[in-house]
């Protein structure tokens, strides 16, 4: 084992030679216009600024100082993420078609109408053309990976069962679970809620008009995770239909669970209010749907239910793990300068 001495005496040169290369890298003269490069492609301040705009508006607390920063260095990070995976399309003849653009615009565009959309774009500070511009680098990131990555993952019934050997406990269902979905609407708008329609109540008073309308639309036969995804305020589960997955029977001892506990698989709730109950504060109301009921007891592994978990968790598990390796290789090999991050360290993160 090398003595204490010996490490500082390794240790201090390597460190010395770091500062020196911060030192060197903080004094280069870079115009402020230009935040980074990758491959020679530069990534402008503008871009950074723009997409900076677009997270914080809306909110009523605005980020400043050290956290403005942060955020804008998340967001730089992002974009050299994109720009190394973009240069990695060109050389794969992956780059996402005009075609494909226009295909995803109308697929996005279809629920609003022109106005609405035009809104939408507005209140995001961005133009028809930027909008574009994402769809394309989004489409073409996702060829990508898809080719990639996801293409090879392969899940096989001997993983599936040693998965449900090592992990048998974990579908042996103590109680009974719900599998519920939901429409929220709240009485104080949230920033971070995006539904299809960007549809918000601003008050008490529109948030009891919203559900109202929205239960008469479920009684007039409309789909449930249609309206959840136009209409819901919720912001974690508005995206996928309003589904909140499964829940146990313990949770369900609430004013609210005993409605829920009365469905039938298919059936919806009246109207729930949502609050506080010790302060009387109301936040909302809900509507909530009851997908399935699964009794207590031992799921076995012939259980297609099981399978399809089971395989959906791995394939997940290592599509995260592969996707994560994968940028880091393609960082590795591309030649990236954030002149932004070398300002921060230049101005003991004073710069914004």
């Amino acid at each position: 084992m090398m003595r204490p001495d010996k490490l500082r005496f390794h240790f201090l040169p390597g460190f010395i030679g770091f500062l020196l290369v911060i030192s060197a890298a903080c004094s280069r003269p870079v115009s402020d216009d230009v935040a980074a490069s990758v491959d020679g492609r530069k990534i402008y301040r503008a871009d950074v600024d723009k997409y900076y705009q677009n997270q914080t508006s809306g909110s009523d607390q605005q980020p400043a100082g050290e956290q403005a920063t942060s955020l804008r260095l998340s967001i730089l990070k992002e974009l050299i993420d994109n720009e190394i995976l973009m240069r990695r399309a060109e050389k794969l003849g992956l780059l996402a078609t005009d075609d494909e653009v226009e295909s995803k615009l109308n697929e996005i565009k279809s629920p609003y109408t022109k106005e609405e959309f035009d809104k939408r774009l507005q209140e995001k500070k961005i133009t028809l053309d930027d909008f574009k511009r994402d769809l394309r680098r989004s489409l073409t990131v996702e060829k990508v990976l898809n080719k990639e990555i996801s293409s090879k993952i392969t899940v096989t019934d001997q993983d599936i069962s040693s998965y449900y050997n090592s992990h048998r406990s974990e579908f042996n269902l103590i109680e009974p679970q719900y599998h519920l979905a939901r429409i929220l609407v709240t009485a104080t708008p949230n920033p971070q809620v995006r539904n299809l329609k960007n549809d918000k109540a601003r008050n008490e008073a529109e948030a009891r008009k919203k559900i109202q309308m929205i239960q008469n639309r479920l009684e007039s036969g409309d789909d449930f995770a249609t309206l959840a995804m136009n209409f819901s305020e919720d912001m974690d589960t508005s995206a996928n239909g309003g589904d909140l997955g499964f829940q146990p029977e313990s949770s369900m001892h609430t004013e609210a669970g005993s409605a829920i506990m009365k469905l039938k698989p298919g059936q919806y709730s009246p109207i729930i209010p949502v609050g506080n109950p010790t302060t009387k504060q109301l936040f909302g109301f809900q509507i909530v749907k009851l997908i399935s009921r699964e009794p207590a007891g031992q799921r076995e592994l012939a259980d297609p239910r099981v399978q399809q978990a089971i395989r959906a968790q791995l394939r997940d598990r290592r599509e995260q793990l592969l996707k994560a390796a994968y940028y880091e290789v393609l960082r590795d090999q591309a030649k990236v300068e954030n002149y932004y991050a070398e300002k921060v360290m230049g101005s003991n993160g004073a710069v914004q």
